[in-house]
């Protein structure tokens, strides 16, 4: 069964938990929609784990349509949910548009953009034109320049105050889901419970309807660089540093091919 918005507002009503992961590529994005995961994000935190980079600000909306195009391929019951990438939709509703029509067009059955108040105009914008958009706030890494670093959110009473008010201006101006990211475990339950719509968490507690992690986190393909709130489910960065060298022993010593 495919995994439409409609099953995921009624896993919320239900009291269902959902699980996420990021994918951007055919293979990993098999994996996890044959493990039944219930929605596939690519991320632009590609431009991290992927490409290397210190943060996602180089990250192309071109990059982002191709390798939505192929993990969209791979997909046949989780929902598929693509980001808009760093000034891609900033500018203009109108500019944003354009960018999430390609994202739908290659494949994305919603598309996710960072920002609260000065994003509601937008979402509005994007859901009376049949665009499903994921709000993302708190931590946003989009932002990372102004925020002087990947910094938890939230943390005093007026900050906390201003991102409760975001979501809900989000979910009202037509949000499908609200994610949030790095901000306290109270903060997120009160937005869940306060909202509607599902609301995701990363680094944002045990009580939110969804919760979502990046692929080489969980497969511990890039130990050094994941966050403290990651759980490493196997060690996959030795797995295959074991794989390659044997293979190279085998080449050098005779053994492959046999």
């Amino acid at each position: 069964m495919t995994k439409t918005l409609a099953l995921w507002e009624k896993a919320k009503r239900e009291g269902r938990k959902m699980a996420i992961v990021t994918a951007y590529d055919y293979p990993f994005a098999r994996f996890a929609d044959e493990a039944g995961l219930d929605a596939i994000l690519i991320g632009d935190s590609l431009g991290m784990t992927v490409a290397g980079d210190a943060d996602t600000l180089r990250v192309s909306l071109e990059q982002m349509e191709y390798h939505t195009s192929i993990v969209a391929k791979a997909v046949k019951h989780a929902l598929v949910m693509a980001d808009l990438p760093f000034g891609s939709f900033e500018e203009s509703p109108q500019k944003a548009f354009s960018a999430a029509a390609r994202l739908l067009k290659a494949g994305a059955d919603i598309v996710k953009l960072e920002g609260g108040a000065p994003m509601v105009e937008t979402v509005a914008f994007l859901a009376k034109r049949a665009i499903p958009v994921c709000a993302h706030i708190g931590l946003t890494p989009q932002h990372i320049r102004q925020l002087g670093g990947f910094k938890r959110q939230g943390k005093t009473q007026e900050a906390a105050q201003l991102i409760l008010e975001d979501a809900i201006a989000l979910a009202e101006a037509g949000a499908r889901i609200v994610l949030m990211e790095a901000v306290p475990a109270d903060l997120a339950r009160e937005i869940t419970q306060r909202l509607s719509i599902p609301t995701i968490g990363i680094g944002a507690g045990p009580h939110t309807d969804a919760q979502v992690l990046v692929m080489h986190d969980i497969l511990g393909l890039n130990p050094d660089k994941a966050p403290g709130f990651a759980k490493r489910y196997l060690n996959g960065a030795e797995l295959i540093s074991t794989a390659l060298t044997q293979y190279a022993a085998d080449v050098r010593g005779g053994q492959f091919p046999g």
